[in-house]
């Protein structure tokens, strides 16, 4: 199925692993540019650059500073048609809510709320001139099923839903479609890495790193986490023009983890 993203310069943040890496392959499959922003490259991203589908750019994009520079990098390449804001991290924070400082929540939701605000507010007049595009952000079931020991993460992502909508409200009109997935568990290091959510549960239960996986995917109906690729797809769709008249929606990759309506 052609997605009609030949030539389309695409701008993804959190680029260099995991889901955001995925969906940099995603796109660059698809025939598009994509214009990868994170603090550090990897040989993956290495390799597309190489082959001249990417440019990397390195970014702290929990900064003022670090999407203004991503965005600038992409618009001198010619403009944005997608932008797909996918920076993010989770912490666990096993000892309890009040627990948490001032500091730690100014850095969880600047990474996973503030830095899509900050790389959309830089992208969209760039979207604009040509001609519309598409925004997807990256959310989470977290959103709508908050969790007490990720309660700095729920917040932010439930907040990037809500920002999500209100764009779309307000640019539709002007062609650019705005959309969220939400993801459960996926495969990544940000769930199975040495001190991935897996680790950290396991650690603080005394139950193996495994146990804790599995106790995880049994929450999904399929009793299995999401691919990368999974996600990735699912993005490059959103962002095409094959769901051209999808914009307002959070879209659930999450193996029926979320049992309410």
């Amino acid at each position: 199925m052609d997605l009609n993203l030949t030539g389309k310069i695409v701008v993804v943040t959190g680029a260099s692993k995991g889901i955001g890496l995925a969906i940099t392959e995603a796109f660059v499959e698809a025939g598009a540019f994509v214009v990868a922003g994170a603090r550090r490259s990897t040989p993956e991203l290495q390799a597309l650059e190489a082959a001249g589908s990417v440019a990397f750019v390195s970014a702290d994009l929990s900064t003022p500073d670090g999407p203004a520079a991503l965005v600038a990098a992409a618009a001198g390449r010619g403009g944005i048609d997608v932008l797909v804001n996918n920076a993010g991290a989770v912490k666990a924070r096993f000892d309890g809510i009040l627990s948490v400082t001032d500091e730690q929540w100014e850095s969880a939701l600047a990474l996973n709320f503030l830095s899509a605000v900050r790389t959309t507010r830089a992208a969209i007049p760039h979207i604009l001139a040509r001609g519309g595009g598409s925004i997807v952000m990256t959310g989470s079931v977290n959103a709508v099923l908050p969790e007490w020991n990720i309660v700095d993460y729920s917040a932010g992502k439930a907040a990037l839903a809500s920002y999500a909508l209100s764009l779309s409200k307000e640019f539709g009109p002007q062609g650019i479609r705005v959309n969220s997935i939400a993801p459960g568990p996926v495969s990544t290091s940000l769930w199975l890495g040495d001190d991935g959510i897996a680790a950290q549960v396991a650690s603080a239960n005394g139950i193996s790193p495994d146990d804790a996986v599995a106790s995880a995917a049994s929450g999904a109906s399929t009793g299995r986490f999401t691919t990368p690729q999974q996600v990735a797809d699912l993005v490059v769709f959103l962002a095409s023009d094959r769901s051209g008249n999808t914009t307002g929606s959070t879209v659930r990759i999450d193996g029926g983890y979320v049992p309410t309506i």
